[in-house]
């Protein structure tokens, strides 16, 4: 079925385009244009007034609607109801530390879905080649250094679909893991490391690309030291993840972010199962979350665990935090696609998926559409 919207802002790639119009038919993006001569379609929706954006890629998260993505097939769908609601068009499933055996089968688990839903970009491995001084929310006993066999393991499993893991890059064979991962396809991200600026380097050098919940779970920037951030923030290649929710990183400090690594910021979300459902106790990973007033902490010790966020509000804020909606919008879009080597999504020009999310001057969605179809609300 053909469907047209018109009479929209529509902002796309770091550009935006006044009174624009996009034609989808049979899944895809058939034209676009701008001004009032525009093709015929079986449904048309006037979006006077609106933003017309592609749908938001988010690289980082695990769960919501009560369910975590550790969880199987079931949870999965889930948790992805509730961010597609959100605008959330197209995500990786973030997999939290537990044994490379359970790993094995959680990797297999979503190849078989991304097989058949492509909207399930593949799964990303938060762990567990982490430093256990920096584990944030994950299975202090779980954490390990990491060896080619088991890597290997897990690459079998994922059958091409791991399409990013979070390391430290300082832990005994790391350099070896980095090289693996990347031969393989996998984008490699430095996160939950003691790491300083020339251990990051390095591993910037030796090809990782992203940098995980940047600020979170690393050394901060102090002006003898400046550390992992500095390095990612200095390095071209370098896309760094922000959790804007205003508690894993000051909102103040968002736009000075965007700023310093203009195209290179990729807002995630982090979320976890209590994300559309409310306050109370959550299970991550086997360990006990408490969510209070929307922050979710380990019951152990009030470390962070992970957020109640979805990408439209990681908009607003960041908006309201000084930066330019189109680069907001950017951080949301075609930057995480680009980070997990999918530069074929994450836009709306000729040929791309009719992934879609309109919006309201204010930011709040209006409608949501993935290959094109609309999704109920």
């Amino acid at each position: 079925m053909s469907t047209l919207i018109h009479s929209v802002r529509l902002i796309d790639g770091g550009t935006e385009i006044e009174n624009a119009w996009v034609l989808f038919d049979d899944g895809r993006v058939s034209s676009r244009g701008e001004g009032t001569s525009y093709p015929t379609a079986r449904e048309v929706v006037d979006g006077s007034g609106c933003i017309l954006s592609p749908g938001f890629i988010d690289i980082h998260g695990h769960g919501a609607g009560g369910a975590s993505y550790d969880g199987g097939a079931d949870a999965i769908a889930t948790g992805r109801a509730v961010h597609r609601e959100h605008g959330t068009t197209a995500a990786l499933i973030s997999l939290v530390t537990t044994s490379i055996d359970d790993l094995v089968t959680r990797v297999g688990i979503i190849a078989d879905l991304a097989e058949r839903d492509s909207s399930i970009l593949g799964s990303h491995l938060e762990g567990p080649f982490l430093d256990p001084a920096h584990k944030g929310a994950h299975t202090l006993e779980l954490l390990r250094a990491p060896d080619a066999a088991s890597i290997e393991r897990l690459l079998e499993a994922g059958r091409g679909t791991i399409r990013q893991v979070t390391l430290a890059p300082e832990l005994p064979g790391a350099d070896d893991a980095i090289q693996q991962f990347i031969e393989a396809g996998v984008a490699v991200s430095i996160g939950h490391t003691d790491a300083d600026y020339a251990t990051a380097q390095r591993a910037f050098d030796a090809g990782a690309t992203l940098m995980t919940h940047a600020f979170n779970a690393m050394r901060g920037i102090h002006h003898r030291a400046p550390g992992p951030i500095v390095a990612a923030l200095r390095d071209p290649r370098v896309t760094l993840e922000i959790i804007a929710d205003g508690v894993h990183v000051d909102l103040s400090l968002i736009a000075v972010v965007f700023s310093a690594a203009p195209g290179r910021v990729a807002l995630v979300t982090d979320a976890m199962a209590a994300t559309g459902v409310g306050d109370g106790c959550y299970d991550l990973g086997g360990l006990q979350v408490e969510v209070s007033a929307g922050v979710a902490r380990l019951a152990s010790d009030g470390a962070i665990a992970g957020s109640t966020l979805t990408q439209d509000e990681a908009l607003r804020r960041t908006v309201d935090a000084g930066v330019p909606v189109v680069e907001a919008i950017r951080a949301l879009t075609s930057t995480p696609a680009r980070s997990i080597g999918r530069p074929d999504i994450g836009h709306l020009e000729t040929g791309a998926s009719g992934d879609a999310v309109l919006l309201d001057t204010d930011l709040t969605v209006r409608r949501v559409w993935v290959a094109a179809q609309e999704v109920i609300r």
